[in-house]
């Protein structure tokens, strides 16, 4: 991924109307795409392809059907590395990027659906080493709201986020590690409202790519509704997290805590 093909991919309104599509409703097959939009099937999958090469939609096979994503990540690293350099009068003139990031109007999924949370981010970094990023905690205090991770990764074991007072902020167990490619675990937020939720599943994919690259994927799944655990994290939580791992893994350095 890179500037240029992001905002490429912005530049079509048909485009920035699949995003909006995508924000009010995640998860959406071609065809509920399609339906919405006044262009055949062709077309809209030409558009499709175009934001999954920029990186600014993810795809999922949930049984016979292919689902789409809204991925955040690109247009949040470009808010970091240009945007937020700006005057207020200066942003305003990029109100399409903004729009993406915090959308407008109210979520409009159904109460009988099971939302999930798909983001989808390229970090300059060997598979080990992005492996070892999420897994340790000398990593994931640096990226992860400085919060330290606590486990053995032996299946059933415990898999906790401390906070640096040593208070526990996320407890789930692992399900399944498949070193250095594939982690799954429960996740049960313990802060306020989020612990009244029931827990959910997170699973980490790495592939390696050509050139010490890694794609990293995260499924965030078993929600039982829009929960409070479901909208802290799609409104930024896993955007911040995913996007202060890629720069802790390329830079050394940390995002500065505010955003």
């Amino acid at each position: 991924m890179d500037d240029a093909s992001v905002f490429r991919a912005l530049a079509d309104p048909t485009r920035r109307q699949l995003l909006d599509l995508l924000f009010e409703r995640d998860g959406r097959s071609l065809t509920d795409l399609e339906s919405a939009l006044p262009m055949t099937r062709f077309g809209v999958m030409k558009h499709l392809g175009i934001l999954e090469e920029a990186q600014l939609i993810t795809t999922r096979k949930v049984g016979r059907e292919k689902l789409h994503y809204l991925n955040p990540i690109p247009i949040q690293l470009i808010w970091e590395r240009w945007i937020n350099k700006y005057s207020a009068g200066h942003i305003s003139a990029l109100a399409d990027l903004k729009a993406v990031l915090e959308g407008e109007g109210e979520n409009s999924m159904t109460a009988e659906s099971k939302p999930r949370l798909v983001y989808q981010i390229i970090i300059r970094a060997p598979q080990e080493r992005v492996w070892e990023a999420i897994t340790t905690s000398d990593f994931t205090t640096r990226y992860y709201y400085g919060s330290a991770l606590q486990t053995d990764l032996t299946i059933g074991s415990p898999f906790t986020y401390h906070m640096p007072n040593g208070s526990p902020i996320v407890e789930g167990t692992v399900v399944t590690c498949e070193p250095p490619s594939r982690l799954v675990h429960t996740y049960h937020s313990l802060w306020p409202p989020m612990n009244e939720d029931a827990p959910t599943q997170v699973t980490w994919e790495l592939t390696p790519m050509p050139g010490g690259i890694t794609k990293v994927t995260v499924l965030h799944e078993e929600f039982q509704g829009e929960t409070p655990t479901y909208q802290g994290l799609q409104s930024g939580g896993w955007t911040w997290i995913l996007s202060n791992l890629k720069t802790v893994l390329e830079t050394g350095e940390s995002l500065p805590q505010g955003y």
